[in-house]
């Protein structure tokens, strides 16, 4: 049994299929309505099982094997996704200019660069962590004062501290991409002192996550300079 929502007029209405034929009818309806009132059946639309694991949507569930349905909620995340995770250096303007400068001028690929940025800061150059990191790249303070970084919420100044920090990093651990990742967020005597990738959850979650968009931008983006 399928019982589909219906409003039309400000009236409600349910129609309830025992046939393939009447649920096709009642399919077409559903998705007439879906069209008319979207919002109307974003607020009140359930999927529910029955005991044979058969899937039904509803607008007045019977069953305690139901829960509310956001189709514009799955919407708006494919939408993040797209739009988060798009590797054309044409997508993100200003910014894309200083990666791609800086990546020129100390040796590091742009895609990784980017990859960092969006993994520390969702590309907010007003981010602040709760340790106090700032900007972009996320710089601490003393971090920034070392690398004479006057504004670590300038974009370009940061993006340029960031990037020379992380040369520094691959040139201290002989380009080991893992170790210099590691060190990036957790610092380098850490790393040193274990000899390896410390076993803290948030470092690999962070060097997971690096290495994951720096593929997909690497695989989705362009050659070229943007200008």
């Amino acid at each position: 049994m399928v019982d589909i929502i219906g409003s039309l007029n400000n009236h409600r209405q349910s129609v309830v299929c025992f046939s393939a034929d009447c649920c096709w009818y009642a399919l077409l309806i559903s998705l007439l309505l879906l069209l008319l009132s979207h919002s109307d059946l974003q607020a009140s639309m359930y999927v529910c099982r029955d005991k044979n694991g058969k899937t039904s949507f509803t607008n007045a569930p019977n069953g305690g094997n139901c829960s509310p349905y956001s189709l514009q909620k799955k919407k708006q995340l494919r939408w993040d996704y797209e739009k988060r995770f798009n590797g054309n250096f044409t997508g993100n303007g200003t910014f894309d200019r200083y990666i791609q400068r800086v990546s020129r001028r100390y040796n590091v690929d742009p895609y990784l660069i980017k990859a960092i940025i969006h993994t520390e800061s969702s590309f907010n150059h007003r981010a602040v962590s709760k340790s106090g990191a700032q900007g972009l790249m996320q710089l601490m303070p003393a971090t920034a004062r070392e690398l004479r970084v006057a504004d670590p919420f300038n974009p370009r100044q940061n993006i340029d501290g960031g990037t020379r920090y992380f040369r520094q990093l691959l040139d201290g651990f002989n380009g080991n991409l893992i170790l210099s990742l590691a060190a990036y967020n957790a610092g380098p005597g850490l790393v040193k002192r274990t000899g390896g990738v410390p076993r803290i959850s948030e470092t690999r979650l962070y060097i997971n996550k690096v290495l994951k968009r720096y593929k997909i931008y690497k695989i989705n983006g362009t050659n070229g300079s943007p200008g």
